[in-house]
């Protein structure tokens, strides 16, 4: 059977991939980027409550996960949040930042994507959706069996992803195909993914679904100071999926309910209040959290006729409240996958596998695993436009 030929085959049509087709392709390459699903893009149209948060101004080495810290310095020095942007402006996209360094789209995350299809499009990348690899055999260069016919390439570029948010057609596939070719692969875990707990601990924190609370939430030595939100399982909120990245099953988190609260640093100020200790916690806590919280570890005492070896403890659990996770929400609403093919395979330079000539791994798919606000995505451009300079 006669194989369509091409210089590079690209296997995801996500961000990663996507920018990897539009690199390559300005390069004079013959690009086809094959993509399992029935349109591309589908992560980037639902990321940022579907505004996309795309890059982060503050994106660098410091804000990512990885075996290996330093390999995604390479990447992310030659493409840059500002080249990214630049992109954007230069096709009329309106965009603002939200808070801490994350840019958002103004209206949806169509344009973004509408921007890296028409660049696909100038760079004459040929895109084929529905497209299942069933195989991939070694050869001079590649050749890939798929649901659409067979093709053969000079290089192959995988940008599949990660496991997490199923629904939205990720598998393993890209491990699976690393570990074809003697690639090792990090062990992966669920990341940016809600807690959940058992016994009283659900029952509290179910009790309070959806109060919210400025908090510190530390994982495995990692400390993040964001909304904290209360849910029917467990805990979410943005400083809670941070600290979900770090986490490892058995451990215990620490929450920070009062960061700044300079009343509670102080338990001389505490022993002539005479108000209950929910009246001193509202504010900053709502008044449901304060009154639950102040019930459960506490009682209903006026401060000012309690131990002050008890005024202490309770002020060091409140800026320490220990916690023991069931677990995560798991895959399903994990926003990314921690781990993946391991760095150490990999040139940081071009993405190209070490062992195996023309083979490429970009994106989700390898152990480099970005915070919450915009740094995934710039992950995504970074390893994408690296591999497309060489691929």
């Amino acid at each position: 059977m006669q194989r369509s030929g091409y210089d590079v085959i690209v296997i995801g049509a996500g961000a990663a991939g996507l920018m990897c087709a539009i690199e390559a392709g300005k390069r004079g390459r013959s690009v086809l980027v094959v993509e399992s699903n029935d349109a591309p893009g589908k992560k980037i149209l639902i990321s940022g409550g579907g505004r996309c948060n795309f890059t982060n101004l503050d994106a660098g080495p410091d804000n990512y996960i990885s075996g290996n810290p330093h390999f995604c310095r390479s990447a992310l020095a030659r493409y840059t949040p500002a080249d990214f942007i630049a992109l954007v402006e230069a096709h009329g996209i309106a965009y603002h930042e939200k808070k801490l360094g994350q840019l958002f789209c103004d209206q949806s995350a169509r344009p973004i994507l509408d921007l890296l299809l028409a660049e696909c499009a100038s760079a004459g990348v040929e895109i084929m959706l529905d497209c299942r690899v069933e195989a991939v055999q070694r050869t001079t260069g590649y050749e890939l069996d798929t649901t659409r016919g067979d093709f053969e390439c000079e290089s192959l570029v995988v940008a599949t992803g990660g496991l997490s948010i199923p629904k939205m057609g990720a598998t393993d596939f890209g491990y699976k195909l690393a570990e074809q070719f003697d690639i090792a692969v990090a062990r992966t875990r669920p990341g940016l993914v809600p807690f959940t707990f058992a016994g009283e601990d659900h029952d509290f924190c179910a009790e309070l679904s959806g109060i919210s609370a400025d908090a510190i939430v530390s994982a495995d030595g990692q400390s993040f100071r964001e909304n904290l939100l209360f849910t029917h399982r467990g805990l979410s909120g943005p400083a809670v999926l941070q600290a979900s990245s770090y986490w490892l099953p058995g451990q215990p988190i620490t929450v920070d309910l009062l960061p700044g609260a300079s009343v509670f640093d102080d338990t001389d100020e505490l022993k002539n209040d005479p108000r209950e200790l929910s009246g001193v916690l509202t504010p900053p806590l709502s008044r449901r959290l304060a009154q639950s919280w102040s019930d459960r570890y506490f009682d209903r005492r006026p401060l000012n006729r309690t131990p002050v070896r008890e005024l202490e403890s309770m002020v060091s659990r409140l800026h320490a409240w220990k916690l023991q996770p069931a677990g995560t929400e798991g895959y399903a609403r994990a926003e990314v996958t921690v781990g993946g093919v391991d760095t150490n395979e990999l040139s940081s330079k071009t993405m190209e596998s070490r062992t195996t000539p023309g083979l490429f791994f970009i994106g989700e798919v390898v152990d480099v695993t970005g915070w919450l606000g915009g740094y995934n995505f710039q992950w995504a451009w970074a390893s994408g436009h690296a591999a497309g300079l060489y691929a």
